[in-house]
């Protein structure tokens, strides 16, 4: 039992070290409120349905395809985030940028989060006088890409992903006890139940938070139905990792998602690597003062490097958009 709470205040350490976006969250007993940022003039607050978030419609005189825009596990609707979402309205899409836990009427810790949110939220997308409702893409990075991937294994009709910082597999719920021992509790549910998912490792003092990811894809053999079933999603996918990536091994995730995809007859899969780079590697580029940069950068790579990476990335997602969108033609010519 000592040695159980020494693991656990190890890995606090670890968490601590690595600051916000949610990693020090992971082992309060009640987490603090996320950043929930306002919508500002360009877009709208949604909290109906069990959907809440901001929306960011399209200027067009006709329906345009829209993307809903996920965050990790910061929770909330972050800044970070929501530069995306501008952003991407901003080239002419629908963006909903969604909160999935740690938000008003939502799960304040990242377990057993329902893939029933993720739906509700597509379907109230799709209805919107705005929105081509065959025209639907997602975009989404760490918790928030493994989300994205759970969606579109499991939601038809997404014709565009984008995966920042991936994961291959379901992991098990974010809560003290999960990382001593799993308890049955995943991140995601469906039906009322857990999605299978890989249990934790434990952490090595002079690796931090790597070692119990790393830990955990050691025994994945011992868990077949916690692998992403990739194949099973048949739209086209962007996945963006950084080799530096001190929080998770994403790179490696990413050519594992890549090499299913590859031997199942999956999607086609773009994967775009970033030696230099560590878990801040996609979103919006920023000043080198930005917070949300100064903290990526304390999970691998520099902040000129990630800033980079995110500068050339994000003109290549944009590029994914609109030719996996134009492929289907209608709205957006």
């Amino acid at each position: 039992m000592k040695r159980r709470w020494k693991i656990l205040i190890g890995i606090c350490g670890s968490l601590v070290a690595l600051v916000g976006f949610g990693a020090v969250y992971i082992f309060t007993a009640n987490p603090p409120p996320a950043e929930i940022v306002n919508a500002g003039p360009t877009g709208e607050k949604v909290n109906k349905d069990g959907v809440f978030g901001n929306f960011f419609p399209a200027m067009a005189d006709k329906p345009r395809p829209a993307i809903l825009v996920l965050g990790g596990s910061e929770g909330g609707l972050s800044t970070d985030v929501s530069r995306q979402a501008r952003a991407l309205q901003e080239v002419g899409y629908n963006a909903l940028h969604l909160a999935y836990h740690n938000a008003p009427g939502k799960p304040g810790k990242l377990k057993n989060i329902p893939v029933e949110d993720f739906i509700n939220a597509l379907d109230w997308l799709k209805a919107q006088d705005s929105v081509d409702a065959d025209q639907i893409g997602i975009i989404g990075y760490s918790k928030g890409a493994e989300a994205a991937l759970l969606i579109a294994t499991r939601y038809s009709g997404i014709r565009a992903v984008v995966a920042g910082m991936p994961s291959s597999v379901f992991w098990d719920g974010m809560s003290p006890e999960n990382f001593i021992v799993s308890n049955g509790s995943s991140s995601w549910s469906e039906g009322g139940e857990p999605i299978a998912s890989l249990p934790y490792g434990l952490p090595e003092d002079d690796v931090g938070m790597l070692s119990v990811f790393n830990k955990g894809l050691a025994r994945v053999d011992e868990f077949p139905n916690a692998v992403i079933p990739i194949e099973r999603y048949d739209g086209a996918l962007l996945m963006v990792c950084g080799e530096i990536d001190n929080l998770w091994p994403s790179c490696q995730m990413a050519k594992d998602i890549e090499a299913r995809a590859r031997n199942k007859n999956g999607p086609p899969v773009t994967l775009l690597r970033y030696p230099e780079a560590g878990h801040g590697v996609m979103g919006i580029a920023a000043d080198e003062k930005d917070r949300s940069i100064r903290i990526f950068a304390q999970m691998g790579g520099t902040a000129k490097a990630n800033i980079s990476a995110r500068r050339d990335s994000w003109s290549k997602i944009l590029l994914f958009f609109e030719q996996e969108f134009s492929k289907a033609n209608s709205s957006f010519d």
